[in-house]
């Protein structure tokens, strides 16, 4: 594994992870390399397990921190879709790739959905990891929407603390998932975490969120998509239902992958999810 920094149009420098496998791997011409963007207040590692799949299958592929989060820089601004996608765009130009399948998850779903709409000649497919359909304006105004869905307040918790409670709460993660989760964090001197997207960044992503409306987009795709809704048994799964539905209705080529699982399916099951970003990378 490599680490390069790409700098952005606006100046920014993203912490980039890129996997290129050597001769010896058992690679397609055909084939094209994999983008993988991460989901609000996340961070590229969660891809580990993807990308650890993808390269040893013979696959060229990189994670991105995007701005705010991981390793990447830390701005006040730059956080509306319009950028987020700028930014993405700059990492495919720096990496020397014209084309990709471009995979996120969660908040990402819908920035590579953005994407697909504002570049389609930089995507051979987008692969959209229980996300990129999220229309939080349905949960009701902005203020209802802030208070329901701001973060946890973490900072000061001690490391050992966070990786005790998402042991517990993830029984069937492997330890490379939840060192990915733990890289949301910077650790200080004395052993507490505080999170790399400070909680005013964060709410000025979650507002952007909540003011995109990704079923605009949906009728000018041009981009295969594949859209990978999960189960995770609770409630919410009806209005994901009721909201991939109407996607699958409007976008122009698509298709579903169903799981039972969490929404952080990429890090529970990433082999499973590095198939399909492979299926589409040969298709």
């Amino acid at each position: 594994m490599a680490t390069v920094r790409v700098t952005t149009a606006d100046g920014i420098g993203l912490h980039v992870y890129v996997d290129t496998p050597d001769v010896s791997h058992d690679r397609s011409s055909e084939d094209v390399p994999a983008l993988l963007v991460h989901g609000l207040a996340s961070n590229a590692r969660l891809w580990d397990g993807v990308r650890r799949a993808l390269y040893e299958s013979g696959h060229t592929v990189a994670a991105v921190d995007l701005r705010g989060h991981g390793l990447s820089d830390k701005p006040d601004a730059g956080y509306d879709f319009a950028t987020i996608t700028a930014d993405v765009v700059s990492v495919l130009d720096a990496l020397g790739w014209d084309r990709a399948v471009v995979a996120g998850q969660s908040w990402g779903g819908n920035v590579v959905l953005e994407l697909a709409g504002r570049h389609a000649e930089r995507c051979a497919a987008i692969v959209c990891v229980d996300g990129g359909w999220i229309t939080l304006s349905s949960l009701g105004p902005w203020e209802v929407v802030r208070e329901r869905l701001a973060p946890p307040q973490t900072e000061g918790t001690p490391r050992a603390a966070i990786e005790r409670y998402m042991r517990q709460a993830h029984p069937v993660w492997t330890d490379e998932a939840i060192e990915g989760a733990l890289a949301c964090f910077e650790v200080r001197d004395d052993g507490t975490v505080a999170p790399h997207l400070t909680l005013e960044r964060h709410l000025t992503i979650l507002r952007h969120l909540w003011e995109h409306e990704p079923a605009q987009l949906y009728p000018r795709l041009r981009t295969p998509v594949v859209l990978v809704p999960c189960d995770d048994g609770s409630p919410r799964v009806e209005s994901t239902r009721t909201a991939v539905a109407a996607a699958e209705a409007a976008i122009p080529d698509v298709r579903t992958v169903w799981f039972r699982s969490s929404h952080d399916v990429h890090a529970e099951r990433p082999d499973d999810i590095a198939a399909i970003i492979r299926e589409e990378a040969r298709r």
